[in-house]
């Protein structure tokens, strides 16, 4: 079969990319969220009633209104949790609050109501959403193809029921509605939705191609390999899906021992108020006592000492542009000790730019001149390539002359007629054969082994230039992979879907020293899952569709946030919204900075606790001394961590010198 240029324009770079439309829940439509708006707005109206002295029964109802609406749903699930023998923290923390409330302390109580609802409601969003991009994931492979029957006729089929060895036919534009193997036709293929490669793949007949990936200006006749529920994309479904689960469960490290910490404190707080009435003590002593400890041992602090530097860590970054999604990302980031970048859109700004225009000797042309001539060829057609080298004409302001009788065939080219002359613009192996363009190939040989895609260009039949494009490394790529170096001890790996000749040349470029490249998403999950069996805490970057089963997979994941498909965005653990790279290494070593403060903070604590609670059970702490000493600790660490709000927190990183 024959390709033609068909009448619908291909899709261009930016739709070919794209994902489906978003399919975001609504934040009020989680009843966490609802509640924990409510027990926020209940208590920013009984604060200022309380401080200015109010009515008593005014800031009390609002008060007792917070911790209903805050508190029920994590004291239903700890009592919940209670039938498992085992002991929520969160209902603790409602103990503490009530327990601060039946001794006046009505304020501290309602704050540490709010501050939990306000956590739940949090990981209630970050869950949903990722659940949200992945439904939409699914969109990215069609809903319907069309079948070819054995007489020849055609069906229109619902993609899912697809089965292996049926023949579809994949018309100009459309996406490619199975796992399969080319039968008959050239085109060129988008698939960076799978293998991130930035310009399109020209297929033809005994090529693969990806369910999903966007079909270019020809039509092809693919046979279906693999069932539509084992399709690249199902795949890439199905591990974000697991390795989300299995980092579910990840916990602050102060999560991890609360356990104990909160069935010692129940048990203690028991025992003060037992023992000393099981020996004659008066209830009211004992029970004062008894809240006195509770207050005293209570966790607040120690809680405080983990979230202020982190939440203060998180503040500090997203004023720089990177948006880290929890306080257990915070901490996680400054555990890594390997890294995992990929190639395009994050090494690279993911765009083909003309690098390199090259007039040959005896053509008669300049730079200029060979620039215009390829331009104005490729004008009316609408591949990457080609947008690539009009666009390179215009940043010089060049004026275009007008094409006519223009002609495109996949995979090899377009055909035009400029000033009268027939101009031909495309690959190098489609136009330049016979031993009359041997001395030629050197030429392309030179740009394709700096890692460009040479384009030729004929004029009448003769050679008259060659074109190298590539995609633009960002300025901060080199000095950014020589500090992940310096933080981790190692240097970066590069985990790439694009050729192995491009993927070596730009990791000479940036300071790599180890590539794999041609990896299809699982690929890439099987890279870090290696490494995690290893014992490494991996880092993984990227933007892409094929990136973030690796993200999720990863330790923590980075997305690149101006060009990152939505599945990445949502699956990463942090999202660089401006693309500096030099920011990727400023927030690990931020986040280790936030993980001393932590400890410092947890010494602080602990000192004070310690003493407080000896007092309390030797002597007798007065009541008022005993909270003093608990707020005045929880404000030292609370402070403590605020310092890393200061612009001077923020690390600087060495801008490359080259």
């Amino acid at each position: 079969m024959s390709s033609v240029l068909d009448q619908r324009p291909a899709p261009s770079a930016a739709t070919s990319r794209q994902e489906a439309p978003r399919r975001r829940t609504r934040l009020l439509a989680l009843p966490e969220a609802r509640w924990a708006l409510a027990a926020l707005v209940l208590f920013l109206l009984a604060l200022p009633v309380y401080l200015l002295d109010g009515p008593a029964w005014l800031w009390g109802t609002l008060f007792a209104a917070t911790y209903v609406t805050g508190g029920w749903e994590p004291g239903w699930e700890g009592l919940k949790a209670l039938k498992d023998k085992t002991l929520d923290v969160d209902l603790l923390m409602v103990v503490a609050a009530l327990g601060a409330a039946a001794i006046g302390q009505v304020l501290d109580g309602a704050l540490l109501i709010v501050i939990f609802a306000t956590s739940g409601a949090l990981e209630a969003v970050a869950t949903a959403r990722t659940a949200d991009s992945v439904r939409g994931l699914l969109d990215l492979a069609p809903t319907t193809a069309t079948r070819l029957l054995p007489d020849g006729t055609e069906e229109t089929v619902d993609a899912e029921t697809l089965a292996v060895g049926d023949i579809i036919l994949v018309r100009p534009g459309e996406r490619v509605g199975a796992d399969g193997q080319v039968m008959d036709g050239t085109s060129d293929v988008d698939q960076a939705t799978i293998t991130g490669e930035p310009l399109p793949v020209a297929k033809q007949a005994g090529d693969e191609v990806f369910s999903g990936t966007v079909n270019g200006t020809g039509a092809l006749r693919v046979r279906v390999e693999r069932d539509p529920s084992d399709s690249v994309i199902a795949r890439i479904v199905k591990m974000v899906e697991e390795a989300s689960e299995t980092k579910a469960p990840t916990q602050l490290f102060i999560e991890k021992i609360e356990q104990r910490y909160s069935i010692g404190m129940v048990v203690a707080t028991l025992a003060v108020f037992g023992i000393p009435l099981a020996f004659g003590d008066e209830l009211q002593s004992a029970l004062l006592r008894a809240m006195t400890f509770m207050i005293v041992a209570s966790p607040c602090a120690v809680v405080l000492s983990t979230m202020p530097p982190l939440l203060s860590a998180i503040a500090n970054a997203g004023r720089r542009g990177v948006l880290a999604k929890s306080a257990v990302v915070m901490e996680r980031l400054g555990q890594i000790d390997a890294v995992a970048l990929d190639k395009t859109g994050t090494l690279t700004e993911g765009t083909p730019r003309v690098t390199v225009i090259r007039p040959l000797p005896g053509a008669g042309m300049d730079e200029a001149a060979l620039l215009a001539l390829a331009a104005a060829a490729e004008h009316p057609s609408e591949h990457p390539l080609a947008r690539a080298v009009v666009d390179a004409a215009r940043e010089r302001g060049l004026a275009l002359s007008d094409a006519g009788d223009f002609s495109s065939v996949p995979g090899e080219g377009v055909t035009a007629t400029v000033d009268g002359h027939t101009v031909q613009v495309g690959s190098p192996s489609r136009l330049l054969t016979g031993a009359a363009h041997e001395p030629h190939h050197k030429a392309v040989a030179e740009l394709e082994n700096a890692g460009h895609t040479a384009v030729a260009v004929l004029r009448d039949g003769a050679v008259v230039g060659v074109l190298g494009i590539a995609d633009r490394l960002r300025p901060d790529a080199r000095a950014t992979v020589a500090a992940l170096t310096a933080l981790t001890g190692r240097t970066p790996v590069l985990l790439t879907g694009d050729n192995e000749r491009a993927a070596l040349h730009l990791a000479a470029e940036v300071g790599i020293t180890e590539v794999r490249a041609g990896l299809l998403p699982q690929d890439k999950v099987a890279a870090v899952k290696e490494w995690e069996a290893e014992g490494r805490r991996v880092l993984v970057v990227g933007d892409g569709v094929n990136d973030a089963p690796a993200l999720a997979a990863a330790h923590s994941g980075i997305a690149m946030g101006k060009a990152g498909s939505d599945l990445a965005l949502e699956t990463a653990d942090a999202v660089v919204v401006r693309d500096e790279l030099a920011t990727i290494p400023a927030i690990v070593q931020l986040s280790r900075t936030a993980r001393r403060l932590v400890i410092q903070n947890l010494v602080i604590a602990g000192v004070f606790i310690t003493a407080l609670v000896a007092w309390d059970l030797i002597g007798t702490l007065p009541l008022p001394l005993g909270v003093a000493g608990h707020e005045g600790s929880t404000v030292i660490v609370g402070l403590n961590g605020l310092r890393l709000l200061r612009e001077a927190a923020w690390p600087r990183i060495a801008k490359d010198s080259s």
